[in-house]
């Protein structure tokens, strides 16, 4: 059995990087197996063939069913899989970490585990989806109380824009069709960013978990990274898809979205992000696979070997 330090995977320098991958695929009522490199979706019109390598995160929607082999080949790619539909997102499974390293996750709990760092990090999010607000110093409760008001105004902002009628943002969970189509659409693409968050929050190997907006949920830091690009993106694209029609709002949504993700070069801007907000010093990211023994002082020291007791 190879160790953690000698999987048999490919390594980080056979992988592509996230910046260079399809931000998302969708697919929905087929099956989807492997043939070689590839992940085939087979439906009533066919086969069409993806190359895995180049997924960011695979959205399978109703009606789909997934083969061993192909998740397997999705996972030694570092690709997300994530399991969505009309009851929303929830994630399930997803590829194992682009880099080698754990420079970022420790960085993250180092972040996380200390309230005023935290309260830093949070800062920072907020300064990200709303430059030139002044965050010194401001609460949690200020901070939720300003995002509150400037998501509200983004959607009169763009209501007005479009000419879309906007009755307030109204979502229940479990029930897609219940809302208007502005809302469907809001709530479509929300859905898309969560997966795309996942995916790279899954590549650079950070913990889903531990949030710094959010909080007590197994998604949490997914929910922040995605909330990073609302006002900005996923809003203005929502109502711009209300407004041609309200017919097949999610779908139409989907395939805008993933146009302006490419477009906008998202996915290297979400992985700058993270590791900005991460690690604020501009310390590198090392691309290894090396396994160390911590030590009460001083650096790690190489495992694999026995020390004994005095060493």
């Amino acid at each position: 059995m190879a160790t953690a330090g000698k999987r048999g995977a490919l390594s980080p320098s056979q992988l592509t990087r996230v910046g260079d991958r399809s931000s998302f695929v969708y697919l929905e009522r087929c099956v989807i197996h492997r043939e070689d490199n590839a992940i085939t979706a087979e439906d009533g019109e066919g086969v069409r063939h993806i190359p895995s390598a180049t997924i960011g995160a695979l959205l399978l929607g109703p009606g789909t069913r997934v083969t061993h082999q192909a998740m397997a080949l999705l996972g030694d790619s570092g690709a997300g899989v994530v399991w969505v539909g009309e009851h929303g997102v929830r994630y399930y499974s997803g590829g194992r970490a682009l880099t080698r390293s754990a420079t970022l996750v420790e960085a993250q709990a180092r972040a996380w585990a200390n309230k005023r760092t935290r309260l830093e990090v949070a800062r920072a999010m907020y300064l990200k989806r709303f430059p030139g607000e002044v965050v010194e110093g401001r609460s949690r409760r200020e901070l939720l109380g300003l995002e509150g008001d400037r998501v509200k105004a983004c959607y009169r902002e763009h209501a007005a824009r479009t000419g879309v009628e906007w009755r307030g943002r109204r979502f229940v969970p479990g029930n897609f069709e219940a809302g208007d189509p502005p809302n469907q659409a809001v709530t479509a693409a929300a859905q898309c960013f969560y997966g795309v968050a996942q995916s790279v929050v899954a590549a650079l190997g950070c913990s889903p978990g531990l949030g710094f907006v959010h909080s007590g949920h197994e998604q949490s830091f997914v929910l922040d990274v995605a909330d990073l690009y609302k006002v900005e993106v996923a809003i203005p694209v929502a109502f711009d898809v209300a407004a041609e029609s309200e017919e097949e709002v999610g779908a139409r949504t989907r395939r805008v979205l993933r146009d302006r993700i490419h477009e906008r070069g998202l996915l290297d801007r979400c992985v700058d992000d993270i590791k900005e907000l991460l690690l604020p010093g501009g310390v590198d990211v090392e691309e290894t696979d090396r396994v160390g023994l911590q030590t009460d002082r001083g650096p790690d020291i190489e495992s694999g070997r026995n020390l004994g007791v005095i060493w």
